[in-house]
C-alpha cells in the first residue's frame, strides 16, 4: 500500500461505519465522549475497544481490541502478529534498531531470521521507517506486521529495559572466560563482575520474577553455562528457555536473589536453601523456595513458586468429580486413622492436602501441620517447619504435635521409619493423620510402609485409604481438533480393562492462547483406594504388591491409566499426554 498517514479516531470510526461494523449512534457516542488525561495517549483502537460495542456484522460478539486489530490488519492487508514473550530472543530483537528509532516510529522488531526481519507496528499506513531500515539492514528483507497497541507499548519498554540492564551490568573489562571449564568455580568471586546490588541487576531480578508470575510458572531455573547462562521457566510441567544471559550477569542475578533470601552469598561451594516473600502483579503475597547447587560453571539456582491461587483450590478445579469426591470427603470425616496421598514430585499432592485441610479446619477442630518447608501460610492451621540444624525432624515434630491436643495432623512427608512410626502412633491414639509418600500407585504405598519397617498389622489397623495422583495437561479449548483413533495406543493404555474406544478423540494443535503447545493448564487424575476389610486382612497377612493390586482391581478400584483414559473420553486431554505421565506397570 502506498498510503502514508497515521490513523486516528475519526478515520477508524469512518471506516468501521463504512464496513458496517458500527452504527451512526456508536460513532457519535465515541466522538462526543470526553477522554481523561491518561486516555489521550491511547491508540485509537484502544479507545474504541473501551466502549465494548456490539459488532454489527456478528452481533453475538463485541468489538474487543483483538477483533479491532484483526479488522485493521485485513484493512491494511498485512498479517496480525501476537508476541509470545517466551519465544522472543530479546538480545537479537533489540539489536535491530535503537530504542529512540523504535519509539519515534511506533515499531518493534518481533522476529529475526537470516533473510528477513518482521517489524511490528500499530500504524500500518505509516511506513516511512521501512526504507531507512532496509538500507541499514540490507540485504535483509523487511516485512511489516500489525501489533496490538497494548503489546507494542508494553514490549517496546520491556525489551529495551532488559537489554539495557544486561548491557550495563557487563563490565568493560570482562575477564577472559575461555578455557576455564570446570575451574570456572574458582573465578566466581572475581571483582570485575557486576555487583548484585547494582540497579540494573535489581531491575533484571524484578523482571524475571514478574515475568514468571505472569506466565503462570511453577519453577524458575537460573543455570550458568560457559559463556551464556540460561533462564528457564517450568510452565504446566514443561521447561521453556526464556532468556540467554551473559554468564557473569547471571551470577550477579543469582547473588541478588541469595541476598533477598538471606542466604550466605560468599558460600558458593555447597548447596543452600532459602525463602523469599514477594507480591505478584495481582498484589498477592507469594512465597518462593530457593535452592542453590554448585555446578561446573558456577552456582545454579532454582526458585519454586508457591502461588496461593494454586495451592488452595476447590475440588472441582482439582478434577475431583462425582463418586470420587463423595468417597474422599466421607473418608476425611473419620476421627482417626491415616490417609495417604501419593505421587512423584510436582504431581499436586500438597495442593490436594491443603484443599482438604482447608475444608476440615473449622472452629471446632485443631489442625496442626509439620512441613518441610511450610509451602503456604494458612491462618486456619497451626504450622510447624522441620529444622535439621536443631535436629527437629518430622518424627520429633509429630511427637511434639501429639502433646498439642490436635484433632487433625498433617505430616509433610513420610520419609523414614521413625516418621512412619510416629504417624501410626498418632493415628492409633485417636488422631486423623494426612501425609504424602513418593510411590507410583496406591497399592505400592502400602508395601512402601512395610519396606520402611512398619509392621503389616499396624498398617492394616491405621490406613483408611490411599489417593494416588498425577497432573496431565488440559487440551487448549481454543485450538483442539478431532483426530483419528489410534487403536494400538488405546489398547496399550487399557489392556486389561474393557473400555470402549471413544467415538471422538482430540489432538493438541497449538495457537496463540496456549503458546503453540496445544495445552492450557493441568488437571488431576486420581486412583483412590479406600482400605476395605478384605484389603485389611490381606495387608495383615503381609500380601505382596501383586496380590494387593489384584484385590484392588476386584473391588473396582481403577488405576491411574484408566482415570487418564476417562479424561481422554471426556475430551479433556490427549492419549499421548496420558501415556507420557502415567506408569503402565
Amino acid at each position: 500500500m502506498t498510503f502514508n498517514f497515521e490513523i486516528d479516531i475519526f478515520w477508524c470510526l469512518e471506516q468501521l461505519q463504512k464496513d458496517g461494523r458500527i452504527t451512526e449512534r456508536d460513532k457519535l457516542l465515541i466522538q462526543t465522549t470526553h477522554r481523561q488525561k491518561d486516555q489521550l495517549k491511547w491508540h485509537p483502537l484502544q479507545w474504541i475497544a473501551s466502549f465494548n460495542l456490539k459488532d454489527q456484522v456478528n452481533p453475538a460478539t463485541n468489538l474487543t481490541l483483538n477483533r479491532l486489530c484483526q479488522w485493521l490488519a485485513e484493512k491494511a492487508q498485512i498479517p496480525l502478529y501476537v508476541i509470545d514473550p517466551l519465544k522472543a530472543d530479546v538480545t537479537a530483537l533489540t539489536s535491530v534498531m535503537s530504542q529512540e528509532f523504535a519509539v519515534r516510529n511506533h515499531i518493534l522488531a518481533v522476529e529475526v531470521h537470516a533473510e528477513k526481519l518482521l517489524i511490528g507496528t500499530s500504524q500500518p499506513f505509516s511506513l516511512e521507517w521501512k526504507n531507512n531500515l532496509e538500507r541499514s539492514l540490507a540485504p535483509k528483507k523487511i516485512e511489516a506486521v500489525l501489533l496490538s497497541p497494548e503489546q507494542l507499548q508494553r514490549y517496546l519498554v520491556e525489551y529495551y529495559q532488559v537489554s539495557r540492564a544486561v548491557n550495563s551490568s557487563q563490565n568493560a573489562n570482562l575477564y577472559d572466560r575461555e578455557n576455564k571449564g570446570v575451574e570456572a568455580l574458582l573465578q566466581l568471586g572475581d571483582t570485575q563482575n557486576p555487583d548484585a546490588n547494582d540497579q540494573h541487576i535489581v531491575k533484571l531480578v524484578d523482571w524475571v520474577l514478574q515475568f514468571a508470575f505472569e506466565q503462570g510458572a511453577s519453577d524458575i531455573h537460573l543455570e550458568p553455562r560457559k559463556d551464556k547462562g540460561k533462564v528457564r521457566f517450568r510452565i504446566d510441567g514443561v521447561l521453556h528457555t526464556i532468556y540467554n544471559m551473559p554468564a557473569n550477569t547471571l551470577t550477579a542475578v543469582i547473588s541478588r536473589i541469595k541476598i533477598l533470601g538471606r542466604m550466605n552469598v560468599a558460600e558458593k561451594r555447597k548447596p543452600q536453601d532459602g525463602r523469599l516473600k514477594t507480591r505478584t502483579p495481582k498484589g498477592q503475597e507469594t512465597e518462593l523456595r530457593l535452592s542453590t547447587l554448585p555446578t561446573a560453571f558456577g552456582e545454579k539456582l532454582v526458585m519454586r513458586i508457591f502461588d496461593p491461587e494454586v495451592l488452595v483450590r476447590s475440588f472441582q478445579q482439582l478434577g475431583f468429580e462425582g463418586h470420587l469426591l463423595q468417597s474422599w470427603q466421607s473418608l476425611t470425616q473419620h476421627s482417626h486413622g491415616i490417609i495417604l496421598v501419593t505421587g512423584p514430585t510436582g504431581s499436586g499432592k500438597t495442593t490436594t492436602l491443603y484443599s482438604s485441610l482447608k475444608q476440615l479446619a473449622t472452629e471446632q477442630v485443631n489442625v496442626c501441620t509439620i512441613e518441610d518447608p511450610i509451602e503456604m501460610l494458612e491462618p486456619s492451621f497451626n504450622q510447624m517447619q522441620v529444622n535439621p540444624n536443631i535436629e527437629l525432624g518430622f518424627a520429633d515434630g509429630v511427637r511434639a504435635l501429639m502433646r498439642q491436643d490436635p484433632d487433625i495432623i498433617m505430616v509433610g512427608e513420610i520419609r523414614d521409619h521413625d516418621t512412619a512410626n510416629m504417624a501410626i502412633q498418632a493415628a492409633l491414639t485417636g488422631h486423623l493423620v494426612l501425609s504424602t509418600l513418593h510411590t507410583n500407585d496406591a497399592p505400592s504405598s502400602l508395601t512402601r510402609l512395610h519396606d520402611l519397617g512398619v509392621q503389616p498389622f499396624l498398617t492394616a489397623a491405621t490406613i483408611l485409604g490411599v489417593l494416588a495422583q498425577r497432573l496431565v495437561r488440559r487440551l487448549c479449548p481454543h485450538c483442539k481438533q478431532e483426530t483419528q483413533m489410534n487403536e494400538q495406543e488405546w489398547e496399550h493404555l487399557t489392556f486389561d480393562y474393557i473400555m470402549e474406544m471413544p467415538t471422538t478423540m482430540y489432538k493438541a494443535v497449538g495457537c496463540e492462547v496456549c503458546r503453540q503447545t496445544g495445552y492450557k493448564g493441568r488437571v488431576g487424575i486420581y486412583e483412590f483406594m479406600p482400605v476395605s476389610l478384605e484389603l485389611k486382612s490381606l495387608i495383615s497377612a503381609n500380601g505382596t504388591l501383586d496380590e494387593l493390586r489384584a484385590r484392588a482391581k476386584k473391588e473396582g478400584i481403577e488405576p491411574l491409566r484408566i482415570a487418564g483414559a476417562r479424561k481422554v473420553i471426556e475430551g479433556v486431554t490427549t492419549l499421548e499426554e496420558v501415556l507420557r505421565i502415567v506408569p503402565l506397570s
